[in-house]
């Protein structure tokens, strides 16, 4: 029985290890796929105008031009561009927390008239196209006079569908015994959300903190809409106006693309044991 038992367990172990070769294999594939585009972005940054066009394309440059970054800091400025950007993404994720997890809560927890409206009213918004609100946000900032600002760039993220959504699915799994338990002890609403609810959803949080970040970093359209002053837009905004409509210099274009990986390199740097919870948070049951 051993002598049979034990070139079946070879097998196995056979049948393991080249299982795992492969998905080794196809990591490291998709890796290369994913990285690939950055690095030939920083290699194109450092090479010249005629260089960059050449069919068929050179990988590294024939030789390093450092004037690339000096023009492209030249033509934009970037010290507002970083900051604008960082106070997009910090007002907008204080935003989305704020409001999203007391909406979350209350259309988990609570009952009131026509919260079953409400909430479809928050689907809604999610399945229909950011474009559609373009126009009428754009109207109220005008009116208000606020184009040209850091509210403008913040304004459609004051509430977040997304994040109301997200965190209301959260607050479901949590048992309703706690706020029961809560209730005996004297606690009225707000402290059963601030003291009980609210601490047991900061990997939610941070999930939705991770998302938002991303969404407002990578937003495009509305900072060039409502902003027209290179001096209130934002990276991506700022990065695009240097596309020409019949020719572009890509060596400068990467080179500014390159500068404005930079926040959200450092972010992800500081805070990536977050990144990391936030993204798996996903991947499971809320």
């Amino acid at each position: 029985m051993t002598t049979v038992a034990q070139p079946a367990a070879k097998k196995k172990v056979n049948y393991r290890s080249r299982g795992k070769l492969i998905i080794h294999i196809v990591l490291i594939i998709g890796s290369f796929v994913m990285i690939f585009p950055f690095v030939w972005m920083i290699l194109t940054s450092f090479k010249s105008n005629g260089e960059s066009l050449l069919i068929p394309p050179t990988f590294l440059p024939n030789v390093w031009l450092v004037e690339n970054y000096t023009e492209v800091t030249r033509t934009l400025p970037f010290g507002s561009l970083y900051l604008n950007t960082l106070l997009l993404i910090f007002f907008r994720i204080i935003c989305a927390l704020v409001f999203s997890s007391m909406a979350g809560f209350a259309f988990a927890k609570l009952r009131f008239p026509l919260k079953k409206f409400f909430f479809f009213l928050v689907l809604t918004q999610m399945m229909l196209p950011n474009q559609i609100f373009i126009i009428p946000q754009y109207q109220m900032l005008a009116s208000m006079g606020q184009l040209n600002t850091i509210f403008a760039l913040v304004f459609p993220g004051l509430v977040s569908a997304f994040g109301t959504f997200f965190l209301r699915q959260f607050y479901l799994s949590l048992p309703n015994v706690l706020s029961e338990a809560a209730v005996l002890d004297g606690c009225n609403t707000f402290q059963i959300f601030f003291r009980i609810m609210l601490p047991l959803t900061k990997t939610a949080m941070m999930a939705l903190a991770v998302f938002t970040a991303i969404f407002a970093y990578g937003d495009m359209m509305w900072p060039l809409i409502v902003n027209s002053n290179i001096n209130m837009m934002t990276l991506s905004a700022g990065i695009s106006s240097m596309q020409g409509q019949f020719t572009t210099k890509y060596p400068i274009l990467m080179a500014g693309s390159t500068l404005a990986m930079i926040p959200m390199l450092v972010l992800y740097l500081i805070f990536q044991r977050q990144f990391i919870e936030g993204i798996a948070l996903t991947g499971t049951k809320g």
